[in-house]
C-alpha cells in the first residue's frame, strides 16, 4: 500500500461530460480521467482532442454500470441543452 498521498492516483468517470470540465479539473489535481458519457458530437470531439486516452462510453441511458471501467470518483455535469442556445427562446 502506498503511504505517500502524492503517489496515489485516483480515477474519474464523467457523466454529462460536455467539453470535459471535470476531467480537466481532475488532471489539475492528479486524478486520471478514465471514461466519459456524452451524446453531443462537438463536445465529444473536444474531449477526444484534450483527453485522447479517455474512453467515451456514449449515451447514459444505455449504460450498464457493471460494464464500465471502475473509477474512484463519478462526476456529473448538468444537462444544459436548454440553456446553451438562448436565441432559440427568442424565436
Amino acid at each position: 500500500m502506498k503511504t505517500n498521498m502524492q503517489e496515489t492516483t485516483m480515477t474519474l468517470g464523467s457523466l454529462f461530460d460536455g467539453i470535459g470540465g471535470f476531467p480537466l479539473a481532475g488532471l489539475c489535481n492528479r486524478i486520471t480521467p478514465v471514461w466519459a458519457s456524452e451524446i453531443e458530437p462537438f463536445p465529444i470531439a473536444v474531449t477526444k482532442m484534450r483527453f485522447p486516452e479517455m474512453v467515451h462510453v456514449g449515451d447514459i441511458t444505455k449504460l450498464k454500470g457493471a460494464d464500465l471501467p471502475p473509477v474512484d470518483i463519478v462526476t456529473g455535469g448538468s444537462p444544459c441543452q436548454d440553456c446553451l442556445w438562448p436565441e432559440r427562446a427568442r424565436a
